[in-house]
């Protein structure tokens, strides 16, 4: 996919192996993962240190039994979830993102890692999840 990521990293999933669940992506998540890789280059180059990747593409199936969103950019190879504990923090990580200028939809701090979108839309929305007992909760910004 890139010099750093391939596509076994960017299409691995813990729970689909757990379950027996096919995570293989079409054609156009390919493309999309080709897209992803080369955005997650500029994140490695911006921190300096690798990232590792804890979810990357979803086959729909698995993107249900880990209960993501039936929108969720990760089925179509648009998003990924990573850190970078050599750069700090994933709140240090998701603001060091947030202040360049690398082009994303969605970065969403999530506590223990950070999610990086580049859904086409490209809206450089940056949100901080909550997570309290129920489904997430989202605000604007990183809190």
């Amino acid at each position: 996919m890139s010099p750093n990521f391939t596509l076994a990293e960017l299409t691995h999933s813990d729970a689909a192996v757990r379950r027996g669940l096919d995570n293989s992506p079409d054609d156009e998540a390919i493309a999309n993962l080709r897209k992803l890789a080369a955005t997650l280059e500029e994140v490695r180059s911006l921190l300096g240190v690798p990232i590792v990747i804890s979810s990357g593409y979803r086959a729909p199936a698995v993107n249900k039994a880990v209960g993501g969103s039936s929108t969720s950019a990760h089925c179509r190879g648009l998003a990924a979830d990573f850190i970078a504990p050599g750069f700090g923090t994933p709140q240090e990580v998701a603001r060091a993102i947030r202040d360049s200028g690398i082009k994303f939809d969605q970065l969403i701090y999530e506590g223990t890692w950070v999610h990086l979108s580049i859904d086409p839309k490209m809206r450089r929305q940056v949100l901080t999840a909550h997570f309290n007992g129920g489904p997430a909760t989202y605000t604007a910004g990183i809190a």
